[in-house]
């Protein structure tokens, strides 16, 4: 599959010493900033740079529900250099369920996105599409799910809770919308709170979908062989955000116990491009960014989507030119160093 952001990717000899999105990419979706203070979203250089927009226009309640992330386990890990390996050929595609993504990152599911933007998920749509990135879609939202999977060019999967009322319903319709995976939530509730993994209902669901089913809340690895063993095609390492241990902390002791079978895929914050190379080193197939995308939603629509998206595909790229693993099946644990504290 060709693509032009790939071609720029191969010829990427300075690096991109300025802003990180391809300004040659064409024009980007989405709207006008809603907010005069705001700078234009092609000149912000960083993903964090979002969250300080999307605090201009959101109310002090709406802001807080997206905000923040634990960023001490991240900081304790840097990357080891490998010099003297030809790295212009960068090719960020990832194998997934039978489709190429463009980059192994996937933006992660949110629920009621029309308050942080008019548009909600169909703007995140919209935007994830621009940047070639699959996205989890929830049936927590203003618009329907197959609305939602009109508005993309890419594949939409589902996020549903196990205690849903109408769980196999809800995948099958989903499914027939054309999302491509479900994405099953186990140890919290619809309503947020913290609840024991319902592992019948993985089963269910896999029994009654034709889509692969991805659980999402694995954090230890007899939860991923009790998952496996109830029909899942994927694990997604996750606690939700509710504290405790990090994702990327357990990740390489899930990744080792699940040993391949089938892919492992990390949320949790990751907000830079660097981040992302780490936990596809520790062992993820994928990375699932939510928090981020929604900071670029909430300030500028479609727009900032595509924008977070590119920002974290670009270091992404960048970071693996730097540590001469220009493919991602030449990334490996030995590029990650943990530093003692």
């Amino acid at each position: 599959m060709t693509v032009d952001r790939r071609e720029s990717l191969r010829q990427f000899g300075n690096f991109l010493g300025g802003s990180p999105v391809v300004r040659a990419q064409g024009q980007p979706g989405g709207g006008a900033p809603p907010n005069d203070r705001l700078a234009p979203a092609l000149e912000l250089v960083n993903v964090p740079e979002f969250e300080a927009m999307a605090r201009l226009v959101l109310s002090p309640q709406r802001f807080a529900a997206i905000s923040g992330g634990h960023r001490r386990s991240f900081d304790k890990m840097t990357l080891r250099q490998r010099l003297m390996v030809y790295a212009m050929d960068l090719d960020l595609t990832t194998a997934l369920y039978g489709y190429g993504m463009f980059a192994p990152i996937i933006v992660g599911p949110v629920g009621n996105q029309d308050a942080l933007h008019r548009d909600g998920e169909l703007a995140t749509a919209r935007g994830a599409s621009a940047a070639r990135a699959v996205m989890v879609a929830t049936g927590r939202g203003g618009h329907a799910i197959g609305e939602i999977a009109a508005a993309s060019g890419e594949p939409v999967w589902y996020q549903q809770y196990s205690d849903a009322a109408t769980l196999q319903d809800d995948a099958a319709r989903a499914v027939e919308a054309g999302c491509r995976a479900i994405c099953l939530t186990v140890g919290v509730s619809d309503g947020g709170a913290p609840a024991r993994p319902d592992w019948a209902a993985v089963e269910q669901v896999s029994q009654a979908s034709a889509a692969p089913v991805v659980v999402k809340g694995i954090m230890d690895a007899e939860s991923a062989e009790t998952a496996l063993g109830r029909g899942a095609q994927g694990l997604v390492v996750s606690n939700h955000g509710v504290g405790g241990a990090l994702p990327i902390d357990v990740l390489p002791a899930v990744a080792d116990a699940v040993a391949g079978r089938v892919p492992v895929l990390v949320d949790g914050s990751f907000r830079r491009g660097t981040d992302v190379l780490k936990g596809l080193a520790l062992g993820a197939a994928a990375v699932l960014v939510a928090r981020p995308p929604m900071w670029g939603l909430a300030a500028y629509g479609a727009e900032g989507v595509q924008a977070v998206v590119e920002i974290l595909q670009t270091e992404l790229a960048r970071n693996m030119a730097a540590s001469g693993r220009p493919r991602i099946d030449m990334i490996d644990r030995e590029l990650v160093r943990f530093d003692r504290w």
